[in-house]
């Protein structure tokens, strides 16, 4: 992310125009050989972790000082050469199989882009479809039914470190819908390969809305933003008469116009017709190529502070929200009120602090809701921000979230930055009390009576 710039720029004309953006609608189902190709890769990764844990196994039990270090070596080399021969054809765009399907159909340059068949009655569909099937009720014990919708690339990361800390942010987020009865799904997949990169949630966004009927909220979160308050809980009940939470500042979306007013690493949409209606407004500027080339010429002319760049999403939902005021903003609940996103740089090295005057459960800058490593891509090759600070920050966010977990099994990590753990007290013969004590469900349970 950038700075606001100096100067307020001039608004032009609509980007959602048929006109201005627009590309073929069309089916793209993954091709049969592609899916095996891939099944196949998989399977060869499985069976290359085998023999890695066999030749740990090996070395823990010391059977190689029996059978001679230099072909043990040989072993380890050929292992290694094997799985970056593998990883190799995973990051590679071409496959083998490819030849063998139908081309896929020329862009119609006079075709607006569209995310899928238009949807114009999902609301009485939805209705009629969830008396039908009361075993799969929206509400739970009063409660609306939540899904949690994070992801990464398909492909390994760039940077090896990479993958640890995206496991570490997934563990993190299982955690947290653990503890607050969330569903939740981990995705890996481009449904729609136009809308790559910045892009990839929309269509996966409405894909579950559409296929998930019984959820009311649907929760996107990015890889590289954790849960650092694993108490506290969004007050969804705030947003009745909403349709979408999002994280930002009127003031800087109205009167700034400024390109980081809202932020689209954290927010929540509401299963129903209106964000079916706003996803179909908010996707045109998305498809690669000239289409989000020209859309990012036009944000950045209307936003304040907005670098030269293609066209992301988050931009392209605040120009339209901007742009069409009085037709989305009745709906739209821009909440900072507690850190749904919390930039991580002002946040991370006040952690000891946080410990010592506050605690869990207060969501704000007091004890921030969530720790979002905005520009620090540690699965990339680039970023922002200085690999080392971005991945300390991390193991410090990813710590300190953790400590909560930890303390109802009297445990703690060491300190922030290391992954060792140490006993923070005693085991007893009446472990029911420290449930009641430590047990953060039972903790929010006892707060709501």
């Amino acid at each position: 992310m950038g700075h606001d710039g100096s100067t307020a720029l001039k608004r032009g004309s609509s980007p959602f125009s048929a006109a201005a953006l627009s590309t073929t609608a069309r089916s793209r189902a993954l091709p049969r050989g592609r899916q095996i190709k891939k099944t196949f890769n998989n399977v060869k990764i499985t069976l290359l972790c085998g023999f890695v844990t066999i030749l740990v196994l090996r070395g823990t039990i010391g059977i190689g000082s029996l059978t001679g270090s230099s072909s043990d070596d040989a072993e380890v080399r050929r292992i290694a050469e094997e799985t970056n021969r593998i990883l190799a054809e995973i990051r590679s765009d071409s496959d083998p199989t490819d030849a063998d399907e139908p081309p896929e159909s020329e862009t119609n340059p006079n075709a607006t882009y569209s995310l899928g068949p238009k949807i114009s009655n999902w609301d009485q569909e939805r209705k009629l479809w969830l008396g039908q099937n009361p075993q799969f009720p929206n509400y739970i014990n009063g409660k609306a039914r939540v899904l949690l919708v994070t992801g990464s690339p398909p492909k390994p990361c760039d940077n090896p470190i990479g993958d640890h800390y995206l496991l570490k942010s997934i563990k993190n987020k299982i955690d947290y819908c653990r503890i607050h009865g969330i569903e939740i799904v981990y995705n890996l997949a481009h449904l729609d390969k136009e809308l790559a990169g910045y892009w990839a949630k929309l269509p996966l966004i409405r894909r579950l809305m559409l296929s998930h009927p019984e959820v009311e909220w649907i929760w996107w979160m990015d890889s590289d933003a954790l849960f650092t308050d694993m108490v506290f809980e969004i007050p969804l009940s705030k947003y009745n008469d909403y349709n979408m939470v999002i994280h930002g500042y009127p003031d800087l979306l109205f009167e700034q116009k400024s390109w980081i007013a809202l932020n689209t690493g954290s927010f929540l949409f509401r299963n129903c017709q209106w964000s079916l209606d706003l996803l179909d407004a908010w996707a045109p500027m998305g498809p690669k190529g000239p289409i989000r080339e020209e859309a990012g010429k036009i944000l950045t002319a209307n936003l304040k502070g907005r670098p030269a760049f293609e066209a992301d999403d988050q931009s392209a939902l605040i120009y339209l929200l901007i742009s069409k005021k009085d037709q989305w903003m009745n709906k739209v609940y821009v909440e900072n009120s507690y850190f749904l996103h919390g930039y991580w740089a002002g946040l991370v090295d006040r952690y000891e602090e946080m410990m010592e005057k506050y605690h869990p459960g207060l969501g704000d800058e007091r004890w921030p809701f969530v720790t979002h490593f905005v520009g620090c891509k540690p699965c990339g090759s680039y970023g922002d921000y200085a690999v080392d600070r971005c991945l300390k920050s991390m193991e410090r966010a990813f710590n300190f979230a953790d400590n909560q977990v930890l303390n109802l099994y009297g445990f703690s990590h060491r300190g922030l930055l290391s992954p060792k753990i140490r006993r923070i007290r005693n085991e007893t013969t009446t472990p029911l009390e420290f449930v009641d004590q430590f047990d953060i469900r039972h903790s929010q349970l006892k707060g709501r009576h």
